[in-house]
C-alpha cells in the first residue's frame, strides 16, 4: 500500500473534517476508527446516532471523537434548506421540495461541505456514482475557470529502486467522450493532483496514432487538444498524439517520436475517452500489479470523492487521505 507519509503530516500540521454520508457503513466506521487513532483527520459521520453507536460496537471499532450528525434532528436544518433553495432557486426549488431531498444523506452532507461545517466529503460506500455526484455538481458546483466535473486515477506500485512508481490516468470514470479544450481542462486538473503525490507530471494525450500514423477524427482531436495544453501550460512537458508504447518505452520512442521530451517517459496519461481510459486503468491495476486510487473527482469547488460500492476499509481509510489532502 501506498504510504501517504507527506500528505499525513500535512494534515498533522492543519487537520481537516471529512463527511461520511453511510455513517453506520461497517467499512466506514472501520476507516474511522483507524483515521481517528491517528489524529489527523477528523470524521463527520451521518446516520442516526444510536445506529451508529450501536454498529461500531458489535463490530468493536473506537469510534470517540467522531462527530455524529442526524438529518433528522439538526440545529441548523432550516437554515440548510433556506440555502438549499437558494442555490436551486433557478429549478423552482422550495422549502417543501427541500426538506425531503436535504433528508437524504448525500445531500445533507454535500450541504455541511457548502456551509463551512466540513471540509470535504466521502460517499458512495452505498450510494451510486451519480448520487455521488449529482449533489456535488448543484450544490459545491465547478471551480470559476473550470466547465467540468472530471476525475483521475492515480496508480502505484514499487519500482526497482525500492521507491514506488506512481502515474496518473484520466479520464477513467466520468467524461464519456470529452472535446478538445474538455480534455485540456482535464490535463491541467490532473497535472495538480499528481503533483499532491510527488509526481513531476510528463503528459502524454494518448491515442492509437503517434504523430499522424493514422488518420481519424479521434486521432485529430488528439492532435488538437495536444497543442491547446501545451499553449496553456507551458511549463508543463506535454505532448501527443502518442500511442501508449511510445509514451512509454524509451526504444519505441527513438523510432516513433524522435526528438520528445516526453515519449518514452510519460507518467500523466490523458485518454481520448472513457472506453480507453477505464480499460487502461483496469488493465495496469490488474495486469501491471499497479494500486489504484480513485476516482478522484476534478474540478470542483471543494473535495467530494466517491467510493467504489465494493470497496473494503483499506480503501475508505485511502481514499479519506486523498480526498483530505485536496482541502
Amino acid at each position: 500500500m501506498y504510504g501517504f507519509g507527506d500528505m499525513i503530516q500535512k494534515l498533522k500540521a492543519n487537520p481537516k473534517t471529512i463527511v461520511f454520508p453511510e455513517g453506520s457503513d461497517p467499512r466506514i466506521l472501520e476507516a474511522a476508527s483507524r483515521l481517528l487513532a491517528g489524529n489527523f483527520l477528523k470524521p463527520i459521520l451521518l446516520g442516526n446516532p444510536d445506529e451508529i453507536n450501536k454498529s461500531a460496537e458489535d463490530a468493536g471499532y473506537n469510534i470517540r471523537g467522531a462527530q455524529i450528525i442526524d438529518p433528522e434532528n439538526f440545529d441548523k436544518f432550516d437554515e440548510m434548506v433556506d440555502m438549499f433553495c437558494e442555490l436551486r432557486k433557478s429549478k423552482g426549488m422550495t422549502p417543501e421540495k427541500a426538506i425531503p431531498i436535504l433528508k437524504q444523506t448525500n445531500y445533507f452532507g454535500t450541504m455541511l461541505v457548502k456551509m463551512g461545517l466540513g471540509d470535504c466529503l466521502l460517499g458512495g460506500a452505498t450510494y451510486s456514482t451519480a448520487d455521488t455526484v449529482r449533489p456535488a455538481l448543484q450544490i459545491i458546483k465547478t471551480k470559476p475557470e473550470n466547465t467540468i466535473v472530471s476525475s483521475c486515477f492515480i496508480l502505484v506500485r514499487p519500482s526497482a529502486t525500492g521507491e514506488n512508481e506512481v502515474i496518473a490516468m484520466a479520464d477513467c470514470g466520468i467524461n464519456i467522450n470529452p472535446n478538445e479544450d474538455e480534455l485540456v481542462e482535464i490535463c491541467g486538473e490532473t497535472v495538480s493532483c499528481a503533483q499532491r503525490f510527488g509526481v513531476d507530471p510528463k503528459v502524454a494525450f494518448l491515442s492509437f496514432s503517434t504523430k499522424g500514423s493514422a488518420k481519424d477524427d479521434t486521432v485529430t482531436k488528439m492532435q488538437n487538444a495536444t497543442k491547446k495544453a501545451q499553449e496553456r501550460y507551458p511549463e508543463i512537458p506535454i505532448d501527443g498524439e502518442l500511442q501508449f508504447d511510445a509514451a512509454v518505452s524509451p526504444r519505441v520512442a527513438k523510432q516513433k517520436a524522435p526528438g520528445s521530451k516526453v515519449a518514452g517517459h510519460a507518467n500523466t496519461f490523458i485518454f481520448p475517452d472513457i472506453n480507453a481510459g477505464n480499460l487502461g486503468y483496469k488493465i495496469a491495476q490488474r495486469m501491471g500489479n499497479f494500486e489504484a486510487y480513485g476516482p478522484i473527482l476534478l474540478g470542483l469547488n471543494a473535495p467530494i470523492n466517491d467510493l467504489s460500492r465494493g470497496c473494503n476499509a483499506l480503501e475508505v481509510y485511502s481514499m479519506s487521505i486523498i480526498t483530505a489532502s485536496l482541502a
